[in-house]
């Protein structure tokens, strides 16, 4: 029986040796050897510092080249539209020519009613000889060389409006500090309305736009002080749109205010002002200006 073990215990060691030779004689791979020491190992990023790193590729650019490129908006100032009626062309011809020589020397931008403005004047009273509003346009009127525009600013509480000529000779600088429109073509209800809706700091820095963006049109609705007001804005002759009327006034008086409606003028085709030709011709004129 002790024989039997002590071969048996000396074949398992001749067995261990043959074992530990092969090892000698067929090394196992590093990374073998690394996963059986170290246990596994986790990659990590090299990062795009690293020469031969992944980087992904840029973003394509797609363009529709069947699209035609934006072009700048084209505005026709309205006073160079004469009003309907008028029946001498030739006076009207020699203002605009007056008034595009006045646009050489300075430099008239393109506003609407509701639009921020800042306007410098020669004031022999000043400190500096000239002066400085910023304001709303409320209002423009006037046709040719008497083309006026107002603009009204609440200062210290107190509403101050100012109407400037837009071809007077002292009239050195006209800049847009926000270029927007309102949903009325006249703002004179602010005159009625809390003081915050014609308040605006005089310190204001202009709202950078693009040429070809269209004009945002602003759709705020104004609140009006307590009644009475200068005029009755909510008959359908004015046809306001920026007033909250709900907050002012009762459904009798809204129903009392249609009354005075008068429905069957939007349907007067002979009401309409058709100044296709004549919009036409003052841009050739502008255009030959710019040439000569």
């Amino acid at each position: 029986m002790a024989s039997c073990i002590a071969a048996g215990h000396g074949a398992a060691m001749g067995l261990g040796r043959s074992f530990q030779a092969a090892r000698t004689l067929f090394p196992a791979p590093a990374s073998f050897a690394c996963r059986v020491h170290a246990g596994p190992v986790r990659q990590h990023s090299t990062g795009p510092s690293e020469p031969g790193a992944f980087q992904p590729p840029p973003k394509p650019v797609i363009m529709d080249k069947r699209r035609p490129p934006e072009q700048e908006r084209r505005f026709l100032s309205p006073e160079f539209i004469p009003r309907r009626g008028r029946t001498d062309p030739l006076k009207f011809q020699i203002e605009r020519k007056d008034m595009l020589e006045r646009r050489k020397v300075l430099h008239i931008p393109e506003f609407y009613v509701g639009s921020i403005l800042r306007v410098t004047t020669a004031d022999p009273y000043a400190s500096g000889k000239i002066s400085q509003f910023l304001g709303i346009c409320i209002q423009r009127s006037g046709r040719g060389l008497g083309a006026t525009f107002i603009l009204r600013n609440v200062i210290e509480g107190q509403g101050v409006e100012i109407c400037f000529e837009l071809y007077n000779p002292r009239v050195h600088e006209i800049e847009v500090v926000k270029l927007e429109k309102r949903l009325d073509d006249s703002l004179l209800y602010l005159r009625d309305a809390l003081p915050e809706y014609s308040t605006f700091d005089v310190n204001m820095k202009p709202v950078a736009q693009e040429p070809t963006q269209k004009v945002p049109v602003n759709e705020l609705k104004v609140k009006m002080k307590p009644k009475p007001w200068s005029k009755r804005w909510e008959r359908p002759n004015f046809d306001i749109k920026g007033i909250r009327f709900d907050l002012c006034l009762t459904e009798e008086q809204m129903k009392e205010a249609q009354k005075w409606s008068q429905p069957w003028l939007e349907f007067d085709m002979m009401r309409e002002y058709d100044t296709s030709k004549i919009e036409a011709a003052v841009w050739k004129e502008i255009e030959a200006s710019k040439r000569s």
